[in-house]
C-alpha cells in the first residue's frame, strides 16, 4: 500500500483560514469586533462609583425566655429589705443631725454541720473504710435484682457476670464494675454495703481504688490468688510495694499506670508470659525492666 497524501488536509486548512478571515472582516464591518475584556472594561467605566456606607441597625430589645423574664419581673417588684434598727448604734459624741454609724456584717450563709452519709440501714459513714467496701446510698430501686440475675451472678467467678453501677466495685485493671461471683459475698448477694466484697482486693496500706483487683486480673496480671490475699491481712498493692521498695521492678501493669510511665500497654500478654515460663505478666515485666528491655 502506498502512502496517504496530505494534499486534502492542506486544502482544508487553507479553506478554514479563509473563512476565519472572512468572518472577522464581517464582524469588524458590523462593529462587533471588540473582545470580551474590552466590553467588560466599558461596562465598569459606565457604572457610577458608589461610596461604602456602613449600615447602622437600630437597637432592639433582647430576646429572653419566658421563664427568665418572669423571674426578672418578680425580682424587680420585690421591696428592699428594711434596715433593722437594732443594728444602728449612735455615739453620744456625734450630734443627732449627723447620720448614725451602721455596722455592716458580711452576708455569709449559715454554716450547717456536715452530716455523714447514711446507708439504707441507718448507719453513719466510718472514717476509714476499705476500698472493697465503699459506702453508697441505696434506694428501694437499687435493691431490686431479678431472680434471673441473681442466679447468673455466680456463673463467672473471674470478673463477675452482672454489671451493677451502684453496688459494683470497679477493678483497677479491667475497669469492670460488676458484682462478684463469690457465693458467700454478703455485699453482692445480700446488698449489705457495710460488708466487704469477697471478690475484690483491698490494700492494707493505701485502701485506695488503685489496690482493687478482681479475681481474674489478680491471677493473670500478678499471679496471685484471691483466697491468699484474703487471708493475708498485710497484703499491699503494686503501687505501695513500689513506694516501699520491698520488691524491685514490681510495678502496676495496668494501661493507665503504664501510660503515665510513658510505656506502651502490654495488651493480652499473658500467653507470651506463660510460654516464656513466667507466672504472670508482672513477672515478665519485672524481668524486662531488670534487663533494661523496657524503656
Amino acid at each position: 500500500m502506498g502512502r496517504v497524501t496530505e494534499q486534502p488536509k492542506l486544502d482544508y486548512e487553507a479553506l478554514r483560514k479563509a473563512r476565519m478571515l472572512e468572518n472577522q472582516a464581517r464582524l469588524e464591518s458590523l462593529g462587533v469586533g471588540k473582545t470580551v475584556s474590552q466590553l467588560r472594561q466599558q461596562v465598569k467605566e459606565q457604572q457610577p462609583h458608589r461610596p461604602y456606607q456602613k449600615k447602622v441597625y437600630g437597637l432592639t430589645p433582647l430576646r429572653r425566655s419566658q421563664r427568665i423574664s418572669n423571674n426578672l419581673r418578680i425580682s424587680n417588684n420585690l421591696k428592699p429589705p428594711e434596715c433593722n434598727p437594732s443594728r444602728i448604734i449612735s455615739t453620744p459624741s456625734t450630734p443627732l443631725s449627723t447620720p448614725s454609724k451602721i455596722i455592716s456584717t458580711p452576708s455569709t450563709p449559715l454554716s450547717t454541720p456536715k452530716q455523714g452519709k447514711v446507708t439504707f440501714s441507718g448507719e453513719k459513714e466510718e472514717k476509714h473504710r476499705p476500698a472493697n467496701a465503699p459506702l453508697v446510698n441505696l434506694s428501694d430501686a437499687d435493691l431490686l435484682l431479678s431472680s434471673e440475675h441473681s442466679a447468673r451472678r455466680c456463673n463467672s467467678k473471674g470478673r463477675g457476670s452482672i454489671y451493677n453501677p451502684v453496688l459494683g466495685i470497679c477493678c483497677h485493671f479491667c475497669r469492670q464494675k460488676k458484682l462478684c461471683g463469690e457465693e458467700d459475698c454478703k455485699r453482692c448477694g445480700n446488698f449489705d454495703v457495710n460488708e466487704p466484697c469477697l471478690g475484690k482486693t483491698d490494700c492494707s496500706v493505701c485502701h485506695s481504688s488503685t489496690g482493687v483487683f478482681c479475681r481474674a486480673c489478680l491471677k493473670v496480671r500478678y499471679g496471685e490468688e484471691i483466697e491468699e490475699v484474703r487471708e493475708n491481712k498485710g497484703w499491699m498493692c503494686p503501687h505501695c510495694i513500689e513506694e516501699q521498695g520491698t520488691k524491685p521492678y514490681w510495678i502496676c501493669n495496668s494501661s493507665i499506670c503504664l501510660r503515665k510511665r510513658k510505656m506502651p500497654p502490654t495488651g493480652i500478654a499473658v500467653f507470651k508470659a506463660r510460654e516464656m515460663g513466667y507466672n504472670s505478666v508482672a513477672h515478665l515485666l519485672m524481668e524486662e525492666l531488670r534487663l533494661g528491655k523496657c524503656k
